[in-house]
């Protein structure tokens, strides 16, 4: 049941993205013959006035297609075809599915923050969510739940900046001991990290977050809720977009932190089990990795296609198609390699395919 729920959010978000780019044609009169959820065969298909919608086999996916003036006997010149239209108006259809994602996401954290509440100001000190088997943190006994409140004797402040000290202080002492002081149900113990090296720094396997209650607090007034759902947008957004430069400009070490769609829907459905919250933030997280992701320079993607325009608004003629084509089947086996890819290690990591595996 929850991983049928990660679908279908998964599903509503690439619904709404190219809902986007819909809207923002017919709006504008362009001409539109195709509305698609998903890839390959078509399960059901309906045409109304002049549109095919449809929903496809494979619904992690979508698009909106726009006719062809040879196959559908349209005059080249007719101004309602896209390419027709000046590059201000191409670039906002472009652009709509992105913008949808975004709006979407906000609107989502504000539904989030208006019934679910904002959470206490931290406590000094940093709340160990979880640690890894036979990694530092483990070894030298944290668990998750702990407050580590004080390193190397010195008291840790509070929030997102004592835990980058934290994290700047492991990162530094690669096979050095650390004392460390935790609380742990009431009882103060003094624990001994000593990281491991990884790639030239330190690492202890242990999830970290500011010490924050579980509680949350409603919010006072109108103010307080925009202020709030601002700071997560921006921090989400910012931190996503992080994310892919770091993809980009350092693959080696992130690339285990790619996740294909296997792993998404299995995050999504461990998200699921939280309730209306964990969705919530769900669809929000991938709401904002589908807009950044679609931006992205890549021919098969919006980005790629508003680089194509724009170019053409500066020459004042279009890019060839030759030379669209042959970047586009470049991206096109790229980004099918890197799925396949993603989709066979996502899976592989499967609890229930570990265990068929291990017999």
């Amino acid at each position: 049941m929850n991983v049928l729920t990660s679908i279908t959010v998964l599903g509503f978000l690439i619904f709404f993205h190219e809902m986007g780019h819909f809207l923002a044609a017919i709006l504008q009169g362009i001409y539109v013959d195709g509305f698609s959820i998903g890839f390959g065969p078509s399960i059901i298909q309906k045409k109304y006035k002049g549109i095919t919608y449809s929903f496809r086999a494979f619904p992690l996916g979508g698009f909106v297609s726009f006719p062809d003036e040879e196959i559908n006997n349209i005059d080249p010149e007719d101004p309602n075809l896209l390419k027709n239209r000046p590059i201000i108006q191409r670039v906002i259809v472009i652009s709509a599915g992105v913008f949808a994602n975004l709006i979407l996401a906000y609107t989502i954290l504000i539904i989030n923050v208006t019934t679910v509440g904002i959470p206490f100001d931290p406590e000094p000190g940093i709340l160990v969510l979880a640690t890894q088997p036979n990694k530092a943190a483990s070894i030298a006994g944290l668990k998750s739940g702990d407050k580590i409140l004080k390193v190397k004797s010195s008291t840790l402040g509070v929030g997102d900046q004592a835990v980058s000290d934290l994290v700047k202080e492991i990162q530094n002492s690669s096979e050095t001991q650390i004392s460390i002081t935790i609380e742990r149900e009431g009882i103060f113990k003094d624990l001994t990290l000593v990281p491991k090296n990884v790639d030239g720094k330190g690492t202890i396997g242990a999830q970290l977050q500011p010490n924050i209650k579980s509680e949350t607090k409603k919010t006072k007034n109108i103010l307080e809720l925009f202020e709030y759902t601002n700071n997560e947008f921006s921090s989400l957004l910012v931190k996503t977009i992080q994310g892919y430069k770091g993809l980009i400009t350092n693959f080696s070490s992130t690339a285990q932190q790619l996740s294909g769609p296997v792993k998404i829907v299995e995050i999504g459905a461990q998200l699921s089990q939280q309730g209306g919250k964990g969705i919530l933030l769900f669809a929000a997280l991938i709401s904002i990795n589908l807009a950044v992701l679609n931006s992205l320079p890549l021919p098969l993607l919006d980005g790629g296609q508003l680089v194509f325009t724009l170019i053409e608004g500066f020459r004042g003629k279009p890019v060839p198609v030759k030379l669209q084509m042959v970047v586009t089947q470049s991206s096109f086996f790229l980004l099918i390699g890197l799925s396949v890819l993603l989709i066979i290690r996502d899976t592989s990591q499967l609890l229930i395919v570990q265990r068929l595996l291990s017999q």
